[in-house]
């Protein structure tokens, strides 16, 4: 699926519902959408590591210094990182102790696309270029982040800042920073100018990143990306990612998305479960298969998308196989705009046979919406684009929200707690 960067960047450039819960404002007129019969963790209450995620997230919301580490995957949704903020931000200001570091992320700016609003990274665009996994055109080394941006001219200066439109209680510090790039190429030297805030500065080859330290917690760094020696022939820096890194208890939630990713896209990244072995996550979403089923449905081959599909969930499982995994059905969508996506519901049916078989979690967003052809009814009801895949700023909301009511649920099940009660908690985090 071809994404429309014009829609996209709409999303993102435009003022977002950020905190505030919607759900209880918009039923009386747009209630009858949301199937909540439907939105439930299905299967997380038989799941032992679902009821140790739990557990952990318990002893936080009770005010202890516990660590939590959610990564959440997908293609366009997640890139945006609309509704997968909004989730971050509930979590993150459930109290004083719940805000964990910002983690990995991706500098999309410098690969000449759209960046999430949390966190800003830019340097000099006309230096920079992009390639992306999901792209078959492009071919370069890909790790973690599944987008890649190059940097082939003489010197550039990148300007990095934790925070820039968030909307947590607590603003994001960090006194390590990790900047992942292809460490096998000697052709840059990448430095911070204030050179009197670092105690140190290593490269991890294996893992390709270079971490420097701080003598102190910062929120933001310039750094000094140049080229050792000008005869140097095809010479480039390509960066993979960055990390805000501090030893803060709390819960980190990282959201990786590529605009047009599948389970083949995420394949061709030759570095990714080198680099996800970094992290043990205490959960995993899966929220990618939009684009897998973007063809006629005739095109459509469900068994290849089951084994890509198992392929991945091996992946993460290989690294840690105690964390909590929770697949995502994909909205319902249109296929060119014309036609409801009759792939989805394949795709649901094998998204439940996988949870079942691997003792997994499933929150089916297909169903929660109406089934094949509901994303009409939200794009007439102003709450999708006129794409009828992507969702604008209140649709995005209003998914954040609907999800945070199924986790609720489940975690109110799982520890029993009150679960009106938790829900009110989150509710009133804004007021």
């Amino acid at each position: 699926m071809k994404i429309k960067l014009l829609a996209l960047t709409c999303l993102v450039t435009t003022s977002i519902y950020a905190q505030h819960y919607v759900l209880d404002s918009i039923k009386p007129s747009l209630g009858h959408l949301i199937h909540f019969e439907e939105n439930t963790l299905k299967f997380a209450d038989k799941s032992p590591t679902f009821q140790q995620f739990f557990r952990t997230l318990d002893s936080l919301y009770e005010g202890k210094k516990e660590k939590l580490h959610i990564m959440h995957i997908g293609g366009s949704h997640i890139h945006a990182d609309m509704y997968s903020n909004k989730l971050r931000t509930y979590l993150q200001n459930m109290n004083a102790v719940a805000m964990g570091q910002r983690g990995f992320v991706f500098p999309y700016h410098l690969a000449k696309t759209h960046n999430p609003l949390s966190y800003r990274v830019t340097a000099t665009k006309g230096k920079w270029q992009g390639y992306r996994c999901s792209i078959k055109s492009d071919s370069i080394a890909w790790g973690l982040s599944g987008i890649t941006g190059t940097f082939s001219d003489k010197l550039d200066t990148i300007t990095v800042k934790s925070n820039h439109k968030n909307y947590t209680a607590k603003k994001y510090d960090f006194d390590k920073l990790r900047v992942f790039y292809n460490t096998w190429k000697n052709d840059y030297t990448l430095s911070v100018i204030d050179t009197a805030l670092v105690t140190s500065d290593t490269i991890n080859y294996a893992k390709m990143y270079k971490e420097f330290r701080f003598n102190k917690t910062i929120d933001s760094i310039q750094l000094k990306l140049q080229l050792k020696n000008t005869t140097t022939v095809n010479h480039e820096f390509a960066i993979m990612g960055m990390e805000f890194l501090n030893n803060n208890p709390g819960i980190e939630y990282t959201s990786i998305g590529v605009n047009g990713a599948s389970f083949k896209s995420y394949k061709r990244c030759a570095y990714f479960e080198q680099q996800l072995e970094l992290y043990k996550p205490d959960l995993f979403i899966v929220s990618i298969g939009t684009n897998d089923a973007y063809m006629p449905e005739s095109r459509f081959d469900a068994e290849e998308y089951k084994n890509n599909y198992k392929a991945f969930l091996d992946e993460i499982q290989r690294i840690n196989p105690n964390c909590a995994i929770l697949l995502t059905v994909p909205n319902d969508s249109y296929y060119k705009r014309k036609y409801p996506n009759p792939n989805t519901i394949k795709q649901q049916h094998i998204i439940y046979e996988l949870a079942q078989e691997y003792n997994m979690a499933v929150w089916d967003c297909f169903a929660v919406m109406g089934g094949l052809g509901s994303s009409n009814q939200w794009y007439k009801n102003k709450l999708m684009l006129k794409d009828r895949i992507h969702f604008n700023k209140l649709g995005y909301s209003v998914k954040a929200d609907v999800l945070l009511n199924a986790f609720v649920n489940a975690w109110a099940k799982s520890t029993g707690k009150d679960a009106t009660q938790l829900l009110n908690h989150f509710k009133h985090l804004d007021e």
